[in-house]
């Protein structure tokens, strides 16, 4: 044990004092802050130059109003003939004309206005006046055939779904199910990239000291299984050290994203719009925003990191098992590593997909099971978490994954033991089942 734990020193120092691993575990949380921060920027600032555009309606299609949710565009409307008012564009006294010709039929479905000018409207800006002109034209149509709107607006009925909770305890809003999702898919991802790289560190490191032929010095003083598990535990603390730092660093983010979204922190709680009556639905983006930090405020922190946490050990451990054993099975030959890696890689690769799936319908068929299968559950669970799966589910899937952990790292034992000072001969599937029953 003594010995393991000095491999785990060395693998752990190593890593963590590289200048690499401190950039990318400080920038990480800074980017996100960064991102936030650039995010709030484009949504509060607009264009710096307006944009005056002149409207030709002979037929006062539009009663003289032209309305669009673009800042920086403004419109004027002329009784000028056409031509004076493209002389005045030629002149770049305007950025273009607006030509609106008579509408032939008051039942028409279809309409087309003509702009004038030689630059073309942005793709929003397009939309945006198209928008607006299609709520003129209905507002047009109604006046000619006699329709009277607020009755016409009678016909129109607004549903929303309005969460009711039967559990006390359970406190589920209307936005419960957007938020779960997004950090569902967030906590899948990172789960998926996290076990990956750090996976691939420990089989790189294991190919490295066997084609340095430093092993054959280790191994004169270490076991191969002492080796290996060292390799993978430093690997892993290096792993737990950077999510430990940014967990620490969560809540400055939380509090940062308040103060950039000017949300207090202390006003924030659980939203039950089951006590709201339906006309005062209705919210601002910041109410939104706010009730979006409320909702991950109010989730079970308590329940989901602790097993979020025993998930990317478990998973971490039983995947990076298997990339130490490739790597002491292969030499110099890149493409050799990569044939044996692809059989690894492919329940990690559908892990993450079901996890997409599990995202949108976290109580499917697909998902319930996925999630108790080992292999697959170390990333679909922590994306099921979010929803609160039943217990006897996590329960299943915690004993199901430590057996069959427990397992791949006694399987990958056996394979490198014997390819860590196996040299010369290429190593295959049927070669690698053979190494599980040499003795010694």
């Amino acid at each position: 044990m003594n010995k393991i734990w000095l491999v785990t020193q060395r693998e752990y120092l190593t890593r963590v004092l590289n200048k690499t691993f401190l950039l990318t575990t400080l920038l990480t949380p800074l980017g996100i802050v960064l991102f936030m921060a650039v995010v709030v920027l484009i949504m509060g600032t607009g264009s710096d130059k307006t944009k005056t555009i002149s409207v030709y309606d002979p037929t006062n299609i539009l009663q003289g109003e032209l309305n669009t949710s673009r800042k920086n565009l403004a419109f004027k409307f002329s009784n000028a003939p056409l031509e004076a008012q493209l002389a005045e564009y030629r002149g770049q006294k305007i950025a273009g004309v607006i030509e609106l010709p008579p509408l032939p039929d008051s039942l028409a479905s279809k309409y087309s206005y003509k702009y004038h000018s030689d630059d073309p409207l942005a793709m929003d800006e397009s939309f945006g006046i198209e928008s607006a002109i299609s709520k003129k034209l209905r507002n047009y149509k109604l006046k000619k055939l006699n329709i009277d709107e607020s009755s016409l607006k009678n016909l129109d009925t607004e549903i929303n779904a309005i969460p009711v909770n039967v559990v006390e305890d359970k406190k589920m809003t209307s936005i419960t199910t957007v938020v779960s999702s997004i950090l569902g898919g967030i906590v899948g991802y990172t789960m998926f990239f996290i076990i990956l790289f750090y996976g691939m560190q420990v089989m790189r490191s294991v190919m490295e000291e066997k084609i340095n032929r430093i092993v054959e010095v280790l191994i004169s003083s270490v076991k191969p299984f002492e080796l290996m598990m060292g390799k993978v535990i430093g690997v892993g603390l290096v792993g737990l050290t950077q999510i430990g730092i940014w967990l620490v660093l969560m809540p400055v983010i939380f509090f940062i994203g308040t103060a950039l979204f000017n949300i207090d922190p202390n006003a924030m709680g659980p939203i039950n719009t089951g006590d709201i009556p339906v006309e005062d639905l209705a919210m601002t983006s910041q109410d939104k925003i706010a009730q979006v930090f409320a909702e991950i405020k109010s989730m079970n922190w308590w329940k989901i990191l602790p097993l979020t946490l025993f998930y990317f050990l478990a998973g971490y451990f039983a995947y990076s098992a298997l990339f130490a054993a490739i790597g002491s099975a292969v030499g110099e030959d890149i493409n050799e590593a990569n044939s044996l890696t692809m059989p690894v890689m492919m329940p990690l690769m559908l892990s993450i997909y079901i996890g997409i799936s599990a995202v949108s319908a976290p109580d499917s068929s697909l998902a319930v099971w996925s999630s108790m299968i080992p292999l697959l559950s170390s990333i679909v669970m922590p994306v099921r978490l979010p929803f609160d799966p039943p217990w006897w589910q996590i329960a299943v899937s915690v004993v199901s994954l430590v057996l069959f952990t427990v397992f791949l790292v006694w399987l990958a034992a056996r394979i490198y033991r014997v390819g860590i000072l196996m040299y010369g001969k290429k190593a295959s599937f049927k070669e690698l089942s053979k190494w599980l029953f040499y003795k010694g």
